[in-house]
């Protein structure tokens, strides 16, 4: 309510109402085409010149200077510039600027199809009415017909009152459609601005949510409301700042400094995904390998172990509790060490993001020692099954890396619901049909083993570094329920629990017992992990597989 009371005050101090007509004859071809110049100048310079100095003064572009910076130089082309609101009541009449407060159409982002809209927060403050939705909504319909991908710029104060349910309405029109868009393109949406009340749930069906610091916000109920309902005092930022959703809460999934580094990020994410869920994921010119375009000793070359690939082989502590960054075996892996980490911020004992093996991108989902050991929780698990989903549905392949004690124990996990929610990941897993490539580097204990793209759970290669430990549990904690009572009368407990600890990791921490059985397709040198996987997923390419046909699943959301 908040937003819909600011949104009103500044209907009064937008644009001047209805221009004084431009004298022409409009009888004569020449004074039609002077008055069709003179309404696109109006449409171009809809908001008034003080909304776009309040605008520029904040940090923030402008709708049009939005899209110029998001797409291809030139290659923006409009649609329904000259729509204008049709209600009538509270004063409408008098004030009817062309666009209705959002700008709408299509163009190119490294020469590739996509359409796009962005709200402008000049006319209206951004609010939506039923010609702003219907612009929207046209505009998704089209990307939907064609096949690429829609994104959404967000900077509106929420639904436009004075035009009552009408504006609930079209919000409801643009959620089905993100519904419906949903797993066939590509969806993004980027908060330049306030994004509250109903106009939060658009966003929120979107494959990824990027906002800006400072002055992206995004919240169900204001501060004000807050302080009233619950008697808590929060600021915007805190409640619903660009920190707050990439770190704390999930709901975004990029974080800019500012509006540029979220265009970069955006095309840069772009880049990784196919237009649509037929299309196949762009090949990256540049690349080693055009999956079958190196052959002979060109391609030996590229599968050859080089330096940087044996760094690899000293990438695990020999102490097995001892932490490292997984994000130095990923950039070892990968091509050009470029990996877009999404959700960053977020439940950072696992990392997903995009990158490329031989030139075509991959999904990469990995456990972080540096953090909680690597253990899945809550959070992780969400954020990993959402991800995998996402490249499922777009054709990209998963790519794993494996060092996960087990799930976080305690009993804010099991109360919040560990068990449910540690399940998306593997329904994730086992659902998704993309080539699925793993490799174990360390430890792969317990449930939190299957549930890592495991053999089990559909993996196609599934790959094991000697340093690799896959075992029920870890060894202290096999020893100490072994044992228990041997342990309980010895002499020495410790000097027991040591030499029983060595033998439990000589007997079973390790991959070779999983490789006897075909549980891991093979065992490899880390400094050949790169090569594996490039093979890997070049013999995958052709894979087709189908699910039971079925409606749909039930997964346990």
């Amino acid at each position: 309510m908040i937003a819909k009371a600011i949104t009103l005050r500044r209907m009064t101090s937008q644009a001047p109402s209805e221009p004084e007509a431009v004298p022409a004859d409009l009888h004569t071809t020449a004074g039609k085409i002077a008055d069709l110049q003179r309404r696109r100048d109006e449409a171009m310079h809809a908001g008034s010149q003080r909304a776009v100095e309040r605008q520029h003064a904040k940090g923030k572009m402008t709708a049009r200077e939005r899209i110029e910076r998001l797409l291809d130089p030139g290659s923006f082309t409009e649609l329904d510039e000259l729509a204008r609101h049709r209600a009538t009541d509270f004063g409408m009449t008098a004030n009817r600027p062309y666009g209705d407060g959002v700008v709408a159409g299509f163009g190119t982002i490294d020469g590739r199809p996509v359409c796009v809209f962005s709200q402008d927060f000049t006319v209206f403050g951004g609010s939506l009415g039923e010609v702003y939705g219907e612009k929207i909504v046209k505009v998704m319909d089209h990307a939907m017909k064609v096949g690429c991908p829609i994104i959404g710029i967000n900077d509106g104060g929420g639904a436009r009152i004075q035009e009552g349910v009408v504006a609930l309405g079209l919000f409801a029109e643009i959620f089905r459609r993100n519904v419906l868009a949903s797993g066939v393109i590509p969806q993004i949406s980027l908060i330049m601005g306030p994004c509250a009340g109903g106009a939060v749930y658009s966003p929120a069906i979107t494959d990824f949510t990027l906002m800006v610091e400072g002055i992206s916000h995004m919240f169900i109920t204001g501060p004000d409301v807050i302080k009233t309902v619950t008697g808590e005092e929060v600021s915007f930022e805190e409640l619903g700042g660009a920190q707050a959703h990439n770190v704390k809460s999930g709901v975004a999934q990029f974080q800019a400094k500012d509006e540029d580094e979220c265009f970069d990020l955006a095309r840069d994410l772009l880049s990784y995904l196919p237009s649509n869920n037929l299309d196949e994921p762009p090949v990256y010119d540049g690349g080693p390998d055009e999956w079958g375009g190196a052959a002979g000793s060109e391609l030996a070359d590229v599968l050859a172990v080089t330096d940087a690939d044996a760094e690899l082989d000293t990438a695990i502590p020999d102490s097995a509790n001892q932490p490292y960054d997984m994000h130095n075996v990923i950039e070892h892996v990968l091509d050009a060490g470029e990996f877009l980490e999404v959700h960053a911020g977020f439940a950072q004992n696992i990392l997903v993001g995009f990158g490329r093996a031989g030139g075509h991108p991959v999904g990469v989902v990995a456990n972080q020692p540096m953090h909680l050991a690597g253990c899945l929780d809550i959070d992780a698990s969400e954020k990993a099954a959402r991800f995998v989903r996402t490249c499922d549905a777009f054709g990209v392949p998963v790519l794993t890396f494996v060092d996960v004690p087990g799930f976080l124990p305690g009993t804010g996990q099991e109360w919040g619901g560990i068990i449910r929610r540690g399940a998306k990941l593997i329904y994730a897993y086992a659902e998704a049909t993309v080539p699925k490539v793993t490799v174990i580097t360390r430890k792969a204990y317990g449930g939190a083993y299957d549930v890592m793209g495991s053999k089990h759970l559909g993996g196609d290669v599934n790959l094991a570094w000697p340093t690799a430990h896959i075992a029920v549990m870890g060894a202290q904690g096999a020893v100490n329920i072994l044992y228990r009572r041997e342990l309980a009368g010895a002499e020495d407990p410790d000097a027991l629990r040591a030499r029983l600890v060595t033998e439990y990791e000589d007997t079973l921490a390790n991959p070779y017992i999983a490789a006897e059985r075909g549980y891991v397709d093979a065992v490899i040198r880390p400094a050949e992990t790169r090569s594996q996987v490039i093979r890997a997923l070049r013999a995958l390419r052709t894979k087709r597989q189908t699910l039971p046909p079925k409606k749909h699943g039930n997964i346990p959301l």
